[in-house]
């Protein structure tokens, strides 16, 4: 009975967005992903070096351009390559485990915790409350072989974090998308 109701409760990945988008989350997310970026001194450095090597500033007669004609030719030839570094930059700041990776995959669970009435956490590092049922579902097929299906459901846990991980990685390339 437990299982229709939950699919009654269907919550998709745009209603967290939403209520992230609606609450503020995502506003205050990008605001400490932006101050990192900012802060982040390798980027600068690199971003540094590669105007000092600028084709358009080390081009005779580029100190006769304005300055709108110079800043325009090097977001030109630039921007490309900055962008990818900053991006690159961004998402390890967004898969970090420890750092803003780690706040954004608690704060998404939360949220889907709240909109599915369900108490967090999801995936407590223990003891996970769906692998126990899947463990009574193959002692009964497998003729009541408990002892190997426990040993086998500690392996396919850290198998279903990994994979709830990597579905969390690409909610976050969506929200980074939009």
């Amino acid at each position: 009975m437990e299982s229709s109701s939950s699919q009654q409760q269907l919550i998709t990945p745009e209603d967290v967005l939403e209520s992230l988008m609606n609450d503020g989350t995502i506003d205050a997310i990008r605001l400490k992903i932006i101050t990192q970026l900012k802060a982040n001194e390798e980027l600068k450095n690199t971003t540094v070096k590669m105007v000092e090597q600028s084709k358009v500033l080390n081009t005779p007669g580029a100190e006769k351009q304005t300055k709108r004609e110079l800043f325009d030719a090097l977001r030109q030839e630039l921007e490309t390559s900055v962008l990818e570094k900053a991006s690159k930059s961004v998402w390890e700041l967004i898969l970090d485990n420890n750092g803003i990776g780690k706040e954004l995959s608690q704060t998404v669970e939360k949220v889907f915790c709240r909109l599915s009435g369900r108490e967090p956490p999801l995936f407590p590092a223990s003891v996970e409350l769906e692998p126990e049922k899947g463990k009574e579902k193959e002692t009964e097929e497998n003729g009541g072989k408990e002892q190997e299906n426990v040993m086998d459901n500690s392996d396919s846990s850290t198998k279903k974090r990994k994979f709830d991980e990597i579905g969390s990685e690409e909610g976050t390339d969506e929200v980074a998308s939009r």
